[in-house]
């Protein structure tokens, strides 16, 4: 289903990877007790009942396997009929000993819920598997429990889990155990990791950027990797998650289409909710005396792009500097002067078209040199 088709449509509620995992691991268990349901029944982290269907479930000896698919209801999430397997085995020390089978990533770099080294298997997906061996065991029974996601490498491109140190594969996550369709507040939450990551990693300055043209030209510029964190639409709301983790410099890189809004105050960028691109361009081109016909032109555009070719022709490249550093006023502002923030307009090939007066700064406090 399409986005625009959602609008106005009841949605579907889902299961998160981690209630699909618990739903696996409980099959694996019936299986080896010769029992093969076509549906279990899991705890939440709240200890709400979800119900789960199972794909498959057998059984050899002391192991147990068994497999259900993610169903991510109607929300757009790249996980959706992705195959879960959870092998269950027992083992005789007491305890339960969680595996990253194929497709599980695991954690790489400090910062995340997950120590270093360890499963990405989120804290309430752990509650969920360890409420299915409290079912069935007691706390002298030892079982071995492996999660694996088979396309999991393939899919964890499509996700930030590359940038965030896990590797090898996706993370097994939910708080809840429900997907939420479309939730903005789900996608912030997928965000908002990367900034402790960061933090970790002994960066004091924030490099955010919406998209790839940003981290391109971050790269570019020699700003290490590991500086970079990834913002999508939600500029505003990661900027006050950078403030809330201590960052007080931040560097915004971004193509110009995305960074003239946040020129014109607008801090969540999705074209749904603002769009005064070319409103921006064309106040900006007349305020250094581009005719009403000029002004026009540049506001029946259709993209930034177009409106570029408009003003290097008419020689008003000086609009980019100046709405740059409009966006870096605007920035500091929103989050109430609480770190100095540098603003970047990047071209589509990377390179640098403006850059305001406290990106300079930040650049030059950090040894980070423009090639």
């Amino acid at each position: 289903m399409k986005p625009e088709e959602m609008i106005g449509k009841v949605l579907r509620e889902g299961h998160t990877t981690g209630a699909t995992a618990a739903g696996a691991m409980k099959a694996a268990v019936l299986a080896m007790r010769g029992e093969f349901p076509k549906t279990v029944t899991v705890l939440s982290p709240q200890r709400q009942e979800i119900v789960i269907p199972v794909d498959h479930a057998e059984a050899d000896g002391e192991k147990g396997c068994a497999t259900c698919l993610k169903d991510a209801g109607d929300d757009l999430d790249c996980t959706n009929g992705t195959p879960i397997v959870v092998t269950v085995e027992l083992k005789r020390e007491p305890g339960m000993e969680l595996r990253a089978g194929k497709g599980v990533g695991i954690v790489t770099r400090p910062g995340l819920q997950v120590a270093v080294g360890k499963p990405a298997i989120n804290p309430g997906p752990q509650i969920m598997l360890r409420y299915v061996y409290e079912e069935f065991f007691t706390k002298d029974d030892g079982i071995i429990v492996t999660v694996s996601i088979p396309k999991g490498e393939e899919l964890a491109k499509q996700t930030l889990n590359p940038s965030i140190g896990v590797k090898g594969g996706i993370s097994v996550l939910g708080t809840t155990g429900i997907v939420k369709p479309m939730s903005e507040d789900a996608y912030k939450r997928s965000l908002a990791p990367q900034v402790p990551v960061v933090w970790a990693s002994g960066f004091r300055t924030a490099v955010l950027c919406p998209g790839r043209i940003g981290e391109n030209a971050a790269k570019i510029m020699g700003i290490p990797e590991g500086a970079i964190i990834e913002t999508s639409n939600f500029i505003g709301f990661m900027m006050e998650q950078c403030i809330a983790r201590g960052f007080d410099r931040m560097l915004l890189i971004g193509h110009m289409g995305k960074l003239v809004k946040v020129a014109s105050g607008s801090f969540h960028t999705y074209n749904r909710n603002s769009d005064g691109r070319m409103e921006t361009m064309a106040a900006y081109a007349a305020m250094n005396g581009a005719s009403p016909a000029v002004v026009k032109e540049i506001m029946d555009c259709n993209t930034t792009d177009g409106a570029a070719i408009i003003i290097h022709r008419e020689h008003l490249d000086m609009v980019y500097g100046q709405m740059a550093e409009r966006a870096q006023v605007r920035s500091e502002r929103y989050i109430f002067g609480k770190a100095k923030v540098g603003v970047i307009f990047a071209a589509m090939d990377g390179t640098i078209q403006a850059m305001s007066s406290h990106a300079k700064e930040i650049l030059e406090e950090n040894k980070w040199i423009i090639h």
